[in-house]
């Protein structure tokens, strides 16, 4: 449900940079599109799965849950210098709580919103994922996987390409999401090892991607836009 863009968190309203890209004439055919997903996966995909990750072991872990998801927050903020992302982040976050919130009623969940009304989209599907049952390296599997399938329908949108071949370019991806999955769940405790006093987010990823940044600055300044993102 997490991976599903009809899950009522507000994914389908967003396309990850896909429709400034398009519109600065970057992504423009099946090729483009490709290497735009994979450039996406491999830098804020995997610094967002070890997020998600670090959240969810922090919910199952049931120590200190809201100190250890305020520093996460703090240390999701250092890895987004773009203004509008971040607002962006804490949008879905905030749309994403409300929908887990009903689906899978968890006390955690309740303490998390109490404490950061907009936690990152991140710390959020990280929390739902420890709600809804999901270990770390499978709450870090569904966010890899929504970094791309986003951007990817949007394309179909955008582009008008054809939306089989889409499906397929995607699917092939599903080796580059496992190993992505797995070195964000790998940087994270899992439940019942030793949080080291939270030394383990020193070890978080922070690759960067400085054109999704310029994307988003740009998307938001637009007036006319299809997609909040």
């Amino acid at each position: 449900m997490l991976g599903d863009g009809r899950f009522p968190a507000g994914g389908h309203a967003h396309s990850g940079g896909l429709e400034e890209a398009t519109t600065q004439g970057l992504v423009y055919d099946l090729d483009s599109l490709g290497a735009f997903l994979v450039g996406r996966l491999t830098t804020v995909g995997l610094v967002w799965a070890a997020l998600a990750a670090g959240a969810c072991a922090i919910v199952l872990g049931k120590d200190e849950v809201v100190e250890g998801l305020r520093r996460l927050d703090r240390e999701a903020d250092a890895r987004m210098p773009s203004l509008a992302q971040r607002r962006i982040s804490r949008s879905q976050g905030r749309q994403l709580m409300r929908a887990a919130l009903v689906a899978w009623p968890d006390g955690a969940l309740g303490a998390l919103v109490a404490n950061q009304p907009e936690p990152h989209d991140a710390l959020a599907m990280g929390a739902t994922g420890a709600a809804a049952g999901l270990m770390p390296d499978q709450t870090a599997a569904c966010i890899a996987y929504a970094n791309v399938s986003g951007p990817a329908w949007a394309a179909v949108r955008m582009l008008g390409l054809d939306p089989f071949a889409v499906a397929a370019q995607v699917a092939a991806l599903a080796p580059v999401i496992d190993r992505v999955a797995a070195a964000a769940a790998a940087c994270v405790p899992w439940p019942g090892e030793e949080f080291g006093a939270w030394t383990w987010m020193d070890r978080l990823p922070a690759a960067s991607a400085p054109l999704l940044d310029h994307l988003g600055e740009s998307h938001a300044a637009r007036g006319m836009r299809l997609f909040a993102s």
